[in-house]
């Protein structure tokens, strides 16, 4: 196993307790979850730069602000997504990303693409509409919302891969919260739907705003270390731990037949990973 492969792996897991919290904070808007995020991801990234004397601004500005951007809407979308669906369904959406990656990484990348990985995100999709078809809890705009959070997780993910050789990884981590305070606080005025955390709330925030941090450094050095495509795949392994938490936490109970859908879209892009790439004819 890769250094690149362990460092997703680890990104995954993290990534599934912070969506346990965000889901406990229903009564937050997920644009104003994304402020408050953003908001200690800010802190402790400046000053994580500020003990290393390194600059803040880095060398490729208009990329880093591509990813920071891109990935601010990832999350305002998901973070919906997961308030109105249940946490394992929410993140096989999610986890679509991989495919948008896969994709993004051939025409922005020039990362090799074949024709039978079309018919294997063709299977994912599948069972994106066949979740949607048989739980009636999947509301399409949340799903939506979802896929639409992926498709910016995917450009997001392939910033960071083409920042690989001129960024340090924690200007990169940088560039997120830095783009995400100004842009959420301004939905959140824009739409006047800011609402006054409890206390329990304001604990559950900082608990995901730390989570965040430790997600976002194993998720920087997994995409530094590996191809674009072959990392994406491997977050897939974040849907057992939404389905366990799920299960553990909210009594999430899933039929066979959204639990098939659920292995459709894992199985498409686990194909995706271990096909081989050198019997067939680049897309």
């Amino acid at each position: 196993m890769t250094y690149g492969i362990k460092m997703m792996i680890w990104a995954g897991l993290t990534f599934a307790f912070m969506n346990v919290f965000i889901k406990l904070t229903p009564g937050i808007p997920s644009s104003e979850i994304v402020f408050f995020r953003a908001i200690i991801s800010l802190i402790l990234s400046a000053v994580i730069l500020k003990r290393k004397r390194m600059s803040f601004w880095g060398n490729n500005r208009k990329v880093l602000i591509l990813r920071g951007l891109f990935g601010t809407m990832a999350l305002v979308m998901f973070f919906y997504s997961l308030h109105k669906l249940p946490l394992a369904a929410a993140m096989v959406v999610h986890y679509l990303s991989p495919i948008f990656t896969a994709v993004i990484a051939h025409f922005y990348l020039r990362e090799k693409l074949k024709w039978v990985q079309v018919l294997f995100f063709s299977i994912s999709f599948a069972g994106i509409l066949l979740m949607k078809q048989v739980d009636e809890r999947l509301q399409w705009f949340p799903v939506l919302a979802g896929v639409g959070g992926a498709l910016f997780s995917g450009a997001a993910y392939n910033c960071i891969r083409k920042l690989k050789f001129t960024e340090n990884s924690n200007v990169i981590i940088f560039y997120f919260p830095f783009l995400a305070v100004p842009i959420t606080l301004a939905i959140v005025l824009i739409t006047g739907n800011w609402v006054w955390p409890s206390v329990k709330e304001y604990g559950y925030l900082v608990i995901i705003g730390v989570l965040t941090q430790i997600a976002q450094h194993f998720l920087t050095k997994a995409y530094q270390s590996e191809m674009a495509n072959k990392v994406a795949a491997v977050s897939n392994l974040g849907v057992i731990y939404g389905l366990v938490l799920g299960y553990l936490i909210f009594n999430d109970v899933f039929n066979v037949w959204s639990i098939l859908g659920m292995a459709l879209v894992v199985i498409g892009v686990v194909l995706n990973l271990y096909f081989d790439k050198q019997k067939s004819p680049k897309i």
